[in-house]
């Protein structure tokens, strides 16, 4: 009997991490959707008959009359071939296929744990979490792309934010549970310098709000260089107090205004982020030096490439946002944040020496 539960715990510990896997999968592939312009392409949330594809011309043609009725069609993709549609189509659909396939790689192994009372109280829990900020993500995501298809060409960029956020939440608390429930070592650690660890965290998490501006008010196709935007360290739309209203921030994509404030933000709270990230890693050497020493060079490490691929990303957006750099950018957000929070999880704080 125990060495049935000690298999069931194993059991439980690697579908948790296939299925913190397959969260971060899907942020990816969100990204990915996102910047080739393929959220909108399906027009349609259908929960069950969603999951086929259109499987002959008639069905292509009928879901092409479909999206010639959005106004990305016909403001931006007016004229597209065929061949060009089923192209986002692929990606929107993969999107939501793929999220359809996590939900039966959750819920049929849940259920089976749950049958045979295999799952701990607080991992119950925690899973109630994960299903909680999953559905919200489902939700939101639908709400996303139904700001649209209406009157703008693009799904509303506050709205996509939340729908990235629920997406990163659900994939922390999936990471949480299972590194919880595989164990890890802990490292006792000065106050001070934990409570270094939480305000970098914080800063990191409006990082990546502010990052979910920039992507979906496209702030890059405005403003494609670096270190200066357009020449300026702070533009000129920004410094005009008569920007500063209320319509400015909600109708964002009627002036300049929102776009270039976020990717200003961005740009210079990457900067702080990363002289932080710096100083905390060196006194984490020093204290650390040898058997933590892996958490310094990585945390360093993933600074180095996040800034770098938000440079490329920015140098590459002449008439469209790289794909390949962007996607990357976004991957590495999470990992960036993920990485923080394993290390505040694994310190445990002692009085000041």
């Amino acid at each position: 009997m125990d060495n049935l539960k000690t298999r069931d715990q194993k059991l439980i510990t690697s579908w948790l991490l296939i299925g913190t896997i397959m969260v971060f999968v899907q942020i990816l592939l969100g990204g990915i959707t996102r910047l080739t312009g393929s959220g909108l392409s399906i027009t349609r949330w259908e929960i069950v008959m969603g999951a086929i594809p259109p499987l002959n011309e008639v069905e292509w043609n009928a879901a092409f009359n479909l999206y010639k009725e959005t106004p990305q069609y016909k403001h931006i993709n007016r004229g597209i071939e065929l061949s060009e549609f089923k192209f986002i189509y692929f990606w929107e659909f993969t999107h939501r296929l793929w999220a359809r396939t996590m939900g039966f790689v959750f819920i049929i192994p849940f259920l089976f744990f749950l049958f045979r009372r295999s799952l701990k109280k607080v991992v119950l829990w925690r899973l109630g979490l994960v299903i909680l900020f999953a559905s919200l993500a489902a939700v939101f995501g639908w709400i996303m792309v139904a700001s649209g298809l209406i009157q703008r060409p693009w799904v509303n960029a506050y709205k996509l934010t939340i729908h990235l956020i629920l997406g990163i939440l659900l994939f922390m608390t999936m990471f949480f549970t299972w590194i919880s429930q595989k164990g890890y070592a802990r490292v006792s650690e000065n106050k001070n310098l934990r409570n270094n660890l939480f305000w970098l965290l914080a800063l990191v998490s409006l990082q990546i709000v502010f990052g979910g501006f920039v992507s979906g008010m496209k702030s890059a196709l405005f403003y494609p260089t670096w270190p200066l935007m357009n020449g300026k360290w702070i533009p000129d739309v920004i410094l005009n107090r008569s920007n500063w209203k209320l319509g400015s921030f909600l109708l964002y994509d009627q002036s300049g205004f929102m776009p270039a404030l976020a990717q200003f933000i961005h740009r210079n709270l990457a900067l702080l982020i990363a002289i932080i990230t710096v100083i905390f890693s060196i006194k984490w050497f020093r204290i650390h030096g040898d058997k933590w020493r892996w958490i310094t060079f990585t945390l360093l490490g993933i600074v180095v490439v996040q800034v770098s691929l938000g440079v490329l990303t920015l140098l590459g957006s002449i008439g469209s946002i790289p794909v390949l750099s962007g996607s990357m950018h976004q991957g590495v957000g999470i990992l960036f944040i993920t990485f923080i929070f394993y290390i505040y999880l694994i310190t445990k704080q002692i009085n000041n020496t």
